[in-house]
C-alpha cells in the first residue's frame, strides 16, 4: 500500500463511527463519580482545586471502560493508585530537567512496555504519564504533593465505592462473552447450511475461555451458568461442520442433504435460545417444531454412517443446550454439564501473584525487534522530547503536547495514525463546542462545573464508538474545567488545539523514525501458525489411533496453541495490508493464498474432531504413523517458510498412502479427512513456493504494480518507500 493510500485508510478509521452498545448507566455512574469529588472541592476549597481534584476520578472512571475481566472496582482502584504514585514521583523529581527527564523517559518507557501484559495495562499505564506530566505543575510543597496524591487516589476509591454500591449487570461483560460463543457457533451451522465449506472465526470463543478464567474470590459468587456452556459449544462446533460436510457427513443432494440442514438449522435456534437465556438470564423459549426435528427415528432416519454418527451426537449435544434455555440460568435451576467441560477451571491470578507473570511478560519483550518494545522506545522518546519542545513555546499548558503524543500512541502503525487523526478532530470539535457554550452561558465556575461532568458523561458514554467522538466530549471536559479554575477560554482554546497538533505530529512522526513494521514479519507469523496447525491436526490424529484421557488433554492444548497462532498471524496481516510498505518475504497475494490453505488444513483437522472415537475403540497403528509424519513435516515447512525456501511433505506422502493400502484399518471418514489434509499443505506449498525464475519475475511484476498505482495516484514514478 502506498502512503497516500495509507492515510486515506488512517483518516477513514480515525473518523469511523462504531456500532457498538452504549452503556449510558455505566456513564451516569462513573459520571457521578466524577461530580462527588468535584463538587465538595469546589464548595469547601476553591475552582483551582477542584480542577486538578477531578483528575483522578475521571481518568479512573474512564480505566473501568476499558476490557477487563477482573472486577471493575479493581481496574478503579489499582488505576487510582498509579495516577496517584505517578503524581507524588513525578513532583519530588520535578525542580530540576536533570532529575525530571529521566525519570519522565524510564516511566514512559515502563508504559509502553506494559502492552506485554495486555492493552489494558498499556491504556492505563499511558494515563499514569499523563498524570505525572500535568499534576507536577500543581503542587508548591513536598506536602501538597502528597495532598494532591491522597485526592487523586480519591477519586479511584470514589469509583470503585460507587461499583460496590450500585452494581449494573454484575458478571455481564462475562455473560456477553459466553452468550456471543454460542452465538457465533449457532450462526456456523446457519451459514453451514447453504455452504459446507463456511469459515469459522474462532475469536468469540476465545474470548469467551478468556472471560471464563476467575480470580478465587471472583469464583466464589460466579454464577455456575457461566462455566459448563463455553465447553458445549466448543463440543458442538467440530460436530456440526462433520456433519454438513459432503465429503465425510451428508450427501451433497437428496433426502440426506435436506435431514441435515433440518438438524442444522435446529442446532442454530437451541444455540441462540441458550445465548439470549444466558445474556438475560431468563428463560428462553424454543419453537416446538425444532424440538421435533431432534427427535432421531431409528427405523426412518435417512442419514447412515459418519454422517449419522454426527447427527446422533449432535441431537444429545443439544439436548444438554436445551436445558441451558429452559432454565433462565437461575440460581438452583443450572443443569450440571457433563464431560470435560465439568472438570475445566480456569484461575486468573490475583493481584500480588500477578507481578511474577508481568516479568515474565516483560522478559519476553525485552528485545529490540519486539513490536512492544519499539513502542516503548518511541513512547519514551516522545514524551521527554516533546515536553522539551512545548516547554519552550510561548504557551501555557505546554504538557498538552506530550499528553497527546502518549494517549495516542500504540504498537501499530494504523492505530497510531487513526488515533492522532481522530484526536485532532475531537479536539477541534470539542473545544467549539465547548467555547459557544462558554460563551453563551458566561465563565461561572459552579456551571462550568456542571458542564465539565456532563461532557465527562458523554465521553464515557461514547468510549466505544469512535476515538473522535469521545475525544470531542474529553476535549469539552478539559476547556470547562480550566474555565472553572479561572481560565479564560480565549486562552486555552488555541493553545489546546495547536498543543494537540504539536503533539499528534510527533507520535506520527516517531513511527515512522522507528517503525515496527508487520509485513517484514508475516512469513515467521506464517510458519508459526503452521507448526501450531501440524500440533493440533498430530494430536487430533492421536486421539484417533487411541483415544486416552491424556490424548484428548494433548489435543484440546494443541487447538488452543492453534488458535493464538492463527490470532496472532491475523493481527499481523491485517496490520501488513494496511502498511505503506513493500512486501517483503511474502507478496499480498501469496499471503492470502497461504491464509486459505492453513484455514482449509486447519477446517479438516476440525471435521476430524468431530469423529473422535469412543474410548473403547481399538488402536490405529496407520493413523499415529501418520500423525508422527504431519507433526515432523509441518515443523520442518515452518522452518522453510522462515528461511523463504519450499516446504516439503515427503513424510506425509508415504504415510498417508501407507494408510490407504492398509484395507479396512480405522475409519474411512478419517482417512478421507487425511486426504483433505494433504491438499491443503499442497495449496500451501504452492502459494509459497517459487523456482528462482519465478522469484523474479514476480518481484519485477510487484514493483511495476506499485510504480503504476503511484503513477495513477499522481505521486510520480520512482519506486515506493521502503518503509523502517
Amino acid at each position: 500500500m502506498t502512503w497516500l493510500r495509507a492515510f486515506g485508510e488512517v483518516v477513514r478509521s480515525g473518523l469511523t463511527i462504531e456500532e457498538t452498545r452504549l452503556e449510558p448507566l455505566l456513564a451516569l455512574r462513573t459520571a457521578a463519580g466524577v461530580a462527588i469529588v468535584i463538587g465538595p472541592a469546589l464548595w469547601l476549597v476553591s475552582p483551582a482545586y477542584a480542577a486538578s481534584a477531578a483528575l483522578g476520578a475521571y481518568s479512573a472512571g474512564g480505566a473501568t471502560f476499558q476490557r477487563s475481566w477482573r472486577p471493575r472496582k479493581v481496574v478503579a482502584l489499582g488505576a487510582g493508585a498509579g495516577l496517584a504514585l505517578s503524581t507524588l514521583v513525578g513532583y519530588l523529581a520535578a525542580g530540576r530537567l536533570v532529575t525530571f527527564l529521566p525519570l519522565l523517559a524510564v516511566w514512559a518507557f515502563a508504559a509502553g512496555m506494559a502492552w506485554a501484559v495486555g492493552s489494558t495495562a498499556g491504556i492505563v499505564a499511558a494515563t499514569t504519564v499523563g498524570s505525572m506530566l500535568v499534576t507536577i505543575t500543581l503542587p508548591t510543597s513536598v506536602g501538597g504533593a502528597l495532598e494532591h496524591a491522597g485526592v487523586i487516589a480519591l477519586g479511584g476509591v470514589t469509583q470503585a465505592v460507587l461499583i460496590l454500591l450500585f452494581p449494573i449487570r454484575r458478571w455481564g461483560a462475562h455473560r456477553d462473552a459466553l452468550a456471543d460463543a454460542l452465538a457465533a457457533v449457532a450462526d456456523y451451522a446457519r451459514r453451514l447450511r447453504h455452504d459446507p465449506a463456511a469459515p469459522f472465526d474462532p475469536e468469540p470463543l476465545m474470548t469467551a475461555r478468556d472471560a471464563a478464567a476467575v480470580t478465587p474470590s471472583q469464583a466464589r459468587t460466579r454464577p455456575p451458568v457461566l462455566h459448563g456452556p463455553r465447553g458445549l459449544a466448543e463440543r458442538i462446533r467440530p460436530v456440526v461442520a462433520a456433519l454438513a460436510d459432503p465429503d465425510v457427513g451428508a450427501p451433497a443432494e437428496g433426502p440426506g442433504r435436506d435431514r441435515a440442514r433440518e438438524l442444522l438449522d435446529a442446532a442454530a435456534d437451541v444455540l441462540d435460545a441458550a445465548a439470549r437465556s444466558i445474556r438475560r438470564g431468563t428463560p428462553a423459549e424454543v419453537r416446538p417444531e425444532t424440538t421435533d426435528v431432534l427427535r432421531v427415528d431409528e427405523e426412518h432416519e435417512v442419514l447412515d454412517g459418519p454422517a449419522r454418527q454426527a447427527a446422533e451426537r449432535l441431537v444429545e449435544l443439544l439436548g444438554e443446550a436445551l436445558e441451558i434455555a429452559g432454565s433462565g440460568c437461575a440460581p438452583g435451576r443450572t443443569p450440571t454439564l457433563p464431560g470435560p467441560a465439568r472438570a475445566e477451571f480456569l484461575m486468573r491470578p490475583t493481584m500480588l501473584r500477578l507481578v511474577p507473570v508481568v516479568v515474565r511478560a516483560v522478559r519476553r519483550e525485552f528485545r529490540r525487534d519486539s513490536p512492544v518494545f519499539r513502542h516503548a522506545a518511541r513512547l519514551a522518546a516522545v514524551a521527554t522530547l516533546g515536553y522539551l519542545i512545548a516547554a519552550r513555546l510561548p504557551l501555557g499548558h505546554g504538557y498538552w503536547a506530550p499528553i497527546a503524543s502518549v494517549m495516542v500512541m500504540r504498537p501499530d502503525f494504523h492505530r497510531t495514525y487513526a488515533r492522532a487523526v481522530g484526536r485532532l478532530a475531537g479536539t477541534l470539535a470539542g473545544v467549539a463546542l465547548a467555547t459557544g457554550t462558554v460563551q453563551a452561558l458566561g465563565p461561572d465556575a459552579p456551571v462550568s462545573g456542571a458542564l465539565a461532568v456532563v461532557s465527562a458523561g458523554l465521553s464515557y458514554t461514547l468510549n466505544r464508538t469512535g476515538y473522535a467522538y469521545s475525544q470531542c466530549f474529553t476535549a469539552a471536559y478539559v476547556v470547562f474545567l480550566l474555565g472553572m479554575g479561572g481560565q479564560a477560554w480565549e486562552q486555552t482554546v488555541p493553545e489546546r488545539v495547536a498543543l494537540t497538533l504539536l503533539g499528534g505530529a510527533l507520535a506520527m512522526l516517531a513511527y515512522v523514525v522507528f517503525p515496527a513494521w508487520e509485513t517484514p514479519r508475516l512469513p515467521g507469523r506464517l510458519a508459526d501458525w503452521l507448526a501450531a496447525n501440524g500440533r493440533y491436526a498430530a494430536a487430533v490424529l492421536r486421539n484417533h489411533a487411541e483415544p486416552t484421557r491424556e490424548h484428548h488433554a494433548d489435543m484440546r492444548r494443541a487447538l488452543l496453541e492453534s488458535r493464538e497462532a492463527r490470532a496472532a498471524w491475523q493481527e499481523a496481516y491485517d496490520r501488513a495490508r494496511r502498511e505503506p510498505v513493500r512486501p517483503r518475504g511474502l507478496t499480498s497475494r501469496e499471503a492470502q493464498e497461504a491464509q486459505e490453505a492453513l484455514k482449509g488444513f486447519g477446517r479438516a483437522a476440525m471435521l476430524m474432531e468431530g469423529h473422535v472415537p469412543r474410548a473403547d475403540s481399538r488402536f490405529v497403528p496407520e493413523a499415529e504413523r501418520y500423525a508422527e509424519a504431519l507433526e515432523t513435516d509441518t515443523s520442518k515447512a515452518a522452518v522453510a517458510v522462515r528461511e523463504h525456501r519450499n516446504p516439503d511433505w515427503g513424510r506425509v506422502e508415504e504415510a498417508l498412502h501407507a494408510w490407504e493400502d492398509t484395507a479396512g484399518k480405522g475409519s474411512p471418514a478419517v482417512r478421507r479427512e487425511a486426504e483433505l489434509q494433504k491438499r491443503a499443505l499442497e495449496d500451501l506449498a504452492t502459494a509459497v513456493s517459487r523456482t528462482p525464475l519465478e522469484r523474479d519475475v514476480g518481484s519485477a511484476r510487484e514493483e511495476q504494480r506499485m510504480r503504476a498505482t503511484l503513477a495513477a495516484e499522481g505521486n510520480g514514478s520512482g519506486p515506493a518507500h521502503r518503509g523502517g
